[in-house]
C-alpha cells in the first residue's frame, strides 16, 4: 500500500507540474499577443534616439558652372547637326559662341580665338548625325581645355587626341578637325 500511495502521489504531483507549465505558457502567449514581454524576460532595449541628419552642403556654384556649361555646349552641338548647313548670325552659332565664351572659369582666351573656335566646330558638326552621341564627351572635352591650365602637357595632349578622335568617327571632314583642333590648342595656350 506503501508503494500505492507514493505511485498516487508522484502522479498528483506530475499532474501540478504539468499544469503549471501549461498555465504558464498560456499566459505568457496571452502577454506576447498583448503586447507585453513574457514574464521573466527582460524587455526589448529601447530603439536609440533618431540622429538628425546633418543639412545637405549647398551646392558648389563652380561645379554648377560647370556642369550647365558642359549641358548648353552639349545642347549646342545638337542643334547645330540638325542643321544642313550653319549661316555666320545663324541663332545657333550665337549661342555656341556664348557658351564658349563662358566656358574658362581663369584666364580667358581672346575672343578672336574663341569666335575661330565656334567657326570651325560649327562646320564639324553641322550635319553630321554619326557625331550626335558624342556630342556630350564633345562638350566636356572642349570645356576642360578652356580650364587646363592645371593639367599636365599629356593630359592636355589626349583631350586633343580625344577630341580628334570623336571628329573623325563622327564623320567631320579631314580639314574640319584640323581646324578645331589646332583651334583648341590655341585656347590652351592663350588660357596658361
Amino acid at each position: 500500500m506503501k508503494t500505492t500511495a507514493m505511485i498516487l502521489c508522484a502522479i498528483t504531483a506530475a499532474n501540478f507540474a504539468f499544469a503549471d507549465v501549461y498555465t504558464s505558457a498560456l499566459n505568457q502567449a496571452r502577454n506576447v499577443a498583448a503586447g507585453q514581454p513574457p514574464q521573466g524576460s527582460t524587455p526589448p532595449p529601447a530603439p536609440p534616439p533618431q540622429q538628425s541628419t546633418p543639412p545637405a552642403p549647398p551646392p558648389n556654384p563652380v561645379l554648377e558652372a560647370t556642369l550647365k556649361n558642359i549641358s548648353n555646349l552639349r545642347i549646342d552641338f545638337d542643334a547645330i547637326g540638325k542643321l544642313t548647313e550653319v549661316k555666320p548670325d545663324s541663332p545657333q552659332k550665337k549661342l555656341l559662341l556664348t557658351d564658349l565664351t563662358a566656358a574658362p572659369m581663369g584666364t580667358k582666351p581672346s575672343d578672336s580665338t574663341i569666335s575661330a573656335l565656334a567657326d570651325n566646330l560649327a562646320s564639324a558638326v553641322v550635319g553630321k548625325d554619326a557625331l550626335k552621341p558624342q556630342h556630350a564627351k564633345l562638350a566636356q572635352e572642349i570645356h576642360a581645355i578652356f580650364n587646363s591650365s592645371h593639367l599636365s602637357a599629356e593630359q592636355q595632349q589626349k583631350i586633343f587626341d580625344d577630341v580628334q578622335k570623336i571628329l573623325t568617327d563622327g564623320g567631320a571632314s579631314a580639314d574640319d578637325t584640323i581646324n578645331v583642333v589646332s583651334s583648341i590648342k590655341t585656347i590652351a595656350t592663350e588660357t596658361k
